[in-house]
């Protein structure tokens, strides 16, 4: 075992090595990727005295279990996963020391979807185009390309001198998780005028239920009425459906409709374009709330201009600033 590493005994559900991304190659195909829950990676890295940019652990549904071979600060934030260090329950947005030879593992899921393991001196994989996060489908970046596996030994890098044990994030500076009631905001796209005013309405008003097909690529939303489209002759280089356009550019966050039946709203690891309506796109400051849902948890998409979208976004920055002065 490398001299600061863990070794992985269980790999959990889908466990990844997540930075906050790759900006900059969408115009090649090549998604952002990254933390689906940027803050409580953030305020994970800032617990354990990290940049906020260092890599980490998330964690889907089932966290994992790992044997370390060094001391370490540890902080679990994000969904509420109860962590056990030999066997004895850590709080989580807390900061605890793991000794070496310790085991770090954790209980059934509270709430949530995405729990966020932050270890000070972050993980040390190689860098692939400028960051450590694990695109799957492209075999890239994080540990060899893929999700972690039993057996797996996770290089660290040197601890930092800034963490401290029982540094905690206070409850008015986390964001709850929600269970029902939840509300995700939309800036309606430049595709909004193929559907009629009925549908247009119809989509803000129903009530949708994330599906079973929700991972990092994208989520996909049932139970609204489908979506009556305004008749046109199809322009060439489009399908025959009327949900079908000429290829374009996917933004982050954009919400295509296949058929005009399903929603899914397209996330970290998803793709850059393709032939797809898209009836809008979820504000940058919600997409967080998005990576926390569970299927079959009820969601209502609420429809806002770009101005709230950006004074929204300007909310969320200050309460990213704001952790600075919580620890």
């Amino acid at each position: 075992m490398a001299e600061r590493s863990f070794e992985v005994v269980k790999p959990g559900l889908a466990t990844t090595v997540q930075d906050l991304g790759r900006p900059g190659y969408y115009h090649l195909g090549l998604p952002l990727s990254g933390a689906m829950d940027r803050f409580a990676l953030i305020a994970a890295n800032r617990l354990v005295g990290n940049p906020d940019g260092a890599a980490g652990l998330e964690a889907v549904f089932l966290g994992p279990e790992l044997r370390f071979s060094a001391d370490a600060l540890v902080a679990i934030t994000g969904a509420e996963l109860p962590s056990r260090l030999d066997g004895v329950e850590q709080p989580l947005w807390t900061t605890f020391a793991v000794k070496a030879g310790q085991v770090l593992s954790f209980a059934f899921l509270k709430a949530g979807a995405r729990a966020y393991i932050a270890i000070n001196g972050g993980i040390d994989v190689p860098e692939v185009l400028g960051s450590r996060s694990t695109y799957a489908l492209g075999a890239l970046g994080g540990f060899e390309g893929r999700a972690l596996k039993a057996g797996d030994v996770v290089p660290l890098g040197a601890p930092t001198a800034t963490g401290r044990e029982g540094a905690t994030l206070p409850a008015s500076g986390r964001r709850p998780v929600q269970a029902s009631g939840m509300e995700i905001r939309v800036v309606p796209g430049l595709y909004w005028h193929r559907i009629t005013e009925g549908a247009q309405v119809g989509f803000f008003e129903d009530t949708w239920k994330v599906a079973p097909e929700a991972d990092r690529i994208g989520y996909r939303f049932r139970g609204g009425k489908k979506l009556d489209f305004v008749p046109r002759k199809q322009p060439f280089g489009a399908g025959s459906d009327p949900s079908n356009i000429v290829d374009s550019c996917y933004p982050y966050g954009s919400i295509q409709v296949p058929g005009g039946t399903e929603p899914i709203v397209l996330h970290r690891d998803a793709v850059s374009g393709g032939g797809y309506f898209m009836i809008g796109t979820v504000i940058s400051a919600d997409m967080d709330l998005i990576g926390q849902l569970q299927p079959h948890q009820p969601v209502r998409f609420t429809a806002v201009t770009l101005e709230e979208a950006l004074k929204a976004r300007a909310v969320e920055t200050a309460r990213v600033e704001k952790l600075k002065l919580s620890l």
